[in-house]
């Protein structure tokens, strides 16, 4: 006979699974593909200029999307609490009113990010933009009935948004950390290689001005030689979604990757275009006097 108690764990158990299985299966609902697909063309023919740069995050390392949502959430859900205070409604207003000004350049910085992803992530990252633009609708909604003397309509309005915030936010969540979006993918690279000198090859196999691919253990490598006899070498796979650097354009001192545009300079793997908001690990190198090159990461533990 079960122990007490068993039969409610399984339950919340299934439930769980259920919930899992269906975030999962947004990202398999190629239905939405006749959506993302002008969708995606229309947010890059966006004349964004150097402000994409910025709503993608690059000057701070991140994607900016995940900081400026904040504040609609916060504002929304102090909202929340104060709609439960008696005579707190005017700064309840006032609150969802910032909450819906607010959402607008998180939106833009989310429309930017989405752009620039595989089809699983686009199309879950759709479902998240309409349920949270629903939200919005709802909190527009309230803000407006609120001001024509309809507190309690008002409220239904803003509970119901923070709802269907907090469904879109979870939506957001499952982007974030089960499909890796905004992720650095380059980030275990200092726990996969082991501290030293290692060889990649001899100097004499490496073209000039030419992308090379070699694997270091498990790790991929892009290898180039300048004219000098120089050598820069980085980690082969794009910080942004693991694209395979050796495959890109090679010009200028940078390397451009094949799937996204992501530029990184090869010199110290610094992001200098594209949507990439992580550098690539750079590796030190020299060569031996048999002229075997030997690369070493600063930083491997």
């Amino acid at each position: 006979m079960g122990s007490p108690g068993r039969g409610h764990g399984e339950g919340r158990d299934v439930t769980a699974q259920g919930l899992l299985k269906a975030l999962d299966a947004l990202g398999d609902a190629n239905q939405l593909d006749k959506i993302t697909g002008p969708l995606q063309r229309a947010v890059r023919a966006l004349p964004l200029g150097p402000y994409r740069a910025v709503l993608q995050g690059r000057p701070i390392g991140h994607p900016l999307h995940p900081v400026l949502v904040q504040v609609p959430i916060g504002a929304w859900t102090s909202a929340a609490v104060l709609d439960l205070v008696p005579g707190a409604g005017r700064n309840a207003r006032l609150l969802v009113g910032m909450g819906v000004l607010s959402a607008v350049p998180a939106a833009w910085a989310g429309w930017v990010d989405w752009a620039e992803q595989p089809e699983r992530q686009l199309r879950t990252g759709v479902v998240h933009a309409v349920s949270n633009g629903v939200a919005i609708g709802l909190y527009a909604g309230s803000w407006v009935v609120r001001g024509r003397g309809k507190p309690v309509f008002g409220r239904l309005l803003g509970f119901a948004g923070l709802t269907v915030a907090s469904v879109a936010g979870m939506i957001g969540g499952h982007l974030a950390y089960r499909q890796a979006v905004g992720a650095n993918k380059t980030e275990p690279i200092d726990h996969l290689v082991e501290p030293g000198w290692h060889p990649v090859g001899s100097a004499a196999e490496f073209s000039e001005g030419q992308a090379v691919r070699r694997m270091l253990g498990g790790v991929p490598l892009l290898v180039v030689r300048e004219r000098d006899g120089a050598f820069h070498v980085l980690v082969d796979r794009c910080s942004h979604m693991a694209g395979p650097l050796s495959q890109g354009k090679v010009a200028d001192g940078c390397v451009e990757c094949p799937w996204h545009g992501s530029v990184f300079r090869l010199a110290d793997g610094r992001n200098v275009g594209g949507p990439a908001t992580a550098p690539q690990p750079t590796f030190e190198t020299r060569l031996t006097e048999e002229g075997m090159l030997e690369v070493r990461l600063p930083g491997a533990v």
